[in-house]
């Protein structure tokens, strides 16, 4: 089975509640979707413990603990009486934070390899689901398995896979190309405008939201960026628009609106991210260099506010001639989520 194949399988395995095989001798379940009933057929001893984030390990308190020192490394809980797959999934869902009582004593325990812990919480991340997991030493009985290094290895080629005439509203000289990541299999797609007749095109990366894209949300400001890119494409007249499948600045549509619901307790776009267990940003921008090149593009001017994909591009072997800045106006809703994206997240004036 091909790399992406592989990982795809072990995506899917995760995300249909059954174990992954994760270097030799290591397995591990999904808190969010293996049942009670999964659990207790692979682990009857209950001798499983609990593989979280260090973010989500800070927000519950264990900063101080043994090998839960530092945010952005993986925590191993030990297996107590109490800590059963409701109360695992109480302890990663930071939606049950204001919910549940006390929870407890959770004590870390000594990761013999965080490398291989990394890519497996990294490989939960991928499917859109909590970092949490079950970690099952000594189980081989899989469905699907994959080394660490398939899983943190940083996918550097697409592979263009159909393309056809898109005309839109008020752009008809459009196309549409789709790329299939080499490493993942995830589908990608690229809307070209016009011609640029070998200049620097204007280029646009746009994140996928379904809830500004598609049903015209308030909470962000993705739906006018992505309609205004177009607009601005077609009359600088020609360019290309990534549509990136990154929901969520990468942690996917289920999390995204777990996020939500921190906001709406409070709590700002990276802190949300932060308590659900994630990166500020979990987006990788090499993917979209890849399609650039696929497109034969290698240098643009690049229509972004965003410092990190200025870097990404340019890490990955693309030239940025000039960045044009990208704004929308604030309303209500969003004013405080651009006002984070400014202060906590570097965007540019």
């Amino acid at each position: 089975m091909s790399q992406a194949g592989a990982l795809g399988a072990a995506l899917a395995a995760l995300r249909g509640g059954r174990a992954v095989g994760i270097e030799r001798g290591a397995a591990i379940l999904s808190v969010e979707t293996a049942g009670a009933d999964m659990l207790s057929l692979l682990d009857p001893d209950n001798c499983a413990r609990l593989l979280i984030s260090g973010e989500r390990a800070a927000a519950l308190g264990l900063a101080n603990g043994a090998n839960a020192a530092e945010p952005g490394k993986p925590v191993l809980i030990a297996r107590c009486p109490w800590l059963d797959s409701a109360a695992a999934l109480s302890i990663a869902d930071p939606g049950q934070d204001m919910a549940r009582g006390p929870i407890g004593p959770l004590e870390p325990v000594l990761l013999n390899n965080p490398t291989v812990a990394a890519a497996a919480l990294t490989l939960a991340r991928r499917a859109g689901l909590l970092p949490a997991l079950w970690w099952l030493e000594g189980y081989t009985n899989v469905t699907a398995a994959i080394p660490a290094r398939n899983i943190l290895a940083v996918g550097t080629g697409a592979t263009i896979v159909a393309r056809a005439r898109l005309p839109l509203d008020g752009i008809e000289q459009a196309q549409i190309v789709v790329f299939r990541d080499d490493s993942t299999g995830e589908e990608h797609a690229a809307l070209v405008i016009g011609s640029f007749g070998g200049k620097p095109p204007l280029v646009r990366l746009h994140s996928e939201c379904l809830t500004g894209d598609v049903f015209g949300s308030l909470k962000c400001d993705c739906g006018p960026q992505l309609h205004e890119a177009l607009r601005l494409l077609s009359r600088s007249g020609g360019g290309v628009l990534l549509y990136l499948r990154q929901e969520g600045r990468g942690i996917g549509l289920a999390n995204k609106i777990r996020a939500y619901q921190l906001q709406d307790r409070g709590l700002d776009t990276v802190d949300a991210n932060r308590r659900l267990g994630f990166p500020d940003d979990s987006r990788d921008y090499s993917v979209a260099a890849a399609m650039l090149r696929g497109l034969g593009v290698d240098s643009v001017r690049l229509l972004t506010n965003n410092p990190a994909k200025v870097t990404g591009l340019e890490e990955a072997g693309i030239t940025i001639v000039d960045r044009v800045p990208h704004h929308m106006p604030a309303n209500p809703h969003n004013a405080d989520y651009l006002a984070t994206k400014r202060a906590r997240s570097g965007h540019l004036p």
